[in-house]
């Protein structure tokens, strides 16, 4: 493969997972990763900051999906339900031939606090990418914040469960079922 290739990243994370599953993630290095995706070193760094970001990587064209799709929901809906709208497209990115990467990723970041921690960062981020889509729809920053936080937890329960699952049921389903608990869960709030 050409060491240029545009897909570069997604040769990248493909590699790093292959090797963390190989090797354990403490016993891999960027080096191997590149080495390993037909990259130099150099290339490695070019796309991620160090190999702890390329277990995260698509997160930002994630946030960005959550943010376009919230712009794009009816005008007339909820806050809570255009995030709900936004969540149910996620179906594209969580396929079931997905999974069982998507669980080996989810043991690796599991296993390490720092990755737990970082994971942590980028559900903030995605959080604010919500509120900040919310809010450009003139929804008030308290109810966009909350909307978008109560959005990102809803998701993370829909992203477990999915991961537990050994069903075929649709990403948007698990994503429902975690808004719907948590409309019931508020509503009892008084």
């Amino acid at each position: 493969m050409a060491r240029w290739a545009p897909d570069a990243p997604k040769r990248l994370h493909a590699a790093a997972m292959e090797l963390f599953a190989e090797r354990g993630y403490d016993n891999t290095t960027a080096a191997e990763i590149a080495e390993r995706s037909g990259l130099a070193k150099s290339g490695f760094f070019r796309h991620f900051a160090d190999k702890r970001e390329v277990l995260f990587f698509g997160q930002e064209l994630l946030n960005g999906f959550l943010g376009e799709a919230i712009a794009a929901a009816p005008a007339d809906l909820t806050p809570l339900a255009a995030v709900g709208s936004a969540l149910e497209g996620l179906e594209v990115a969580f396929q079931p031939e997905r999974r069982e990467g998507a669980r080996i990723r989810q043991v690796i970041i599991d296993a390490h606090p720092e990755l737990r921690e970082r994971e942590l960062v980028k559900r903030a981020a995605m959080a604010e990418a919500m509120a900040t889509a919310l809010r450009r729809r003139a929804v008030p920053n308290p109810t966009a914040r909350l909307a978008a936080e109560i959005g990102e937890i809803a998701l993370n329960v829909a992203y477990t469960r999915w991961l537990a699952s050994e069903t075929d049921a649709p990403f948007g389903e698990f994503t429902r079922e975690a808004l719907d608990e948590f409309r019931a869960a508020t509503a009892g709030l008084g």
